[in-house]
């Protein structure tokens, strides 16, 4: 995970919204859907759900770009990176 803050990242809207039920299995599958279609996405939570985002990125299979507050972007992981984990 990045600290460094990219104005990249800054421009990026959110594409994931958690609310209240949490993280579901449904929200992992349009997770996994978006990453496949833009490789980075942003996810944001409601402030009073509790979210891990270390858990997040793990079940979608995705790389843990940066977490601010209740945003955090997501990227896919590489083809390299998907070889090593094998």
């Amino acid at each position: 995970m990045t600290t460094k803050t990219d104005p990249a990242m800054q421009d990026l809207k959110p594409t994931v919204w958690i609310g209240k039920q949490g993280c579901t299995e449904a929200t992992i599958e349009e997770i996994v859907a978006q990453l496949k279609k833009r490789n980075v996405i942003k996810v944001k939570w409601l402030q009073n759900t509790e979210v891990d985002p270390e858990t997040v990125a793990e079940a979608a299979r995705a790389v843990l770009v940066s977490v601010r507050g209740k945003t955090m972007v997501l990227a896919a992981r590489g083809k390299k990176e998907k070889k090593e984990k094998k």
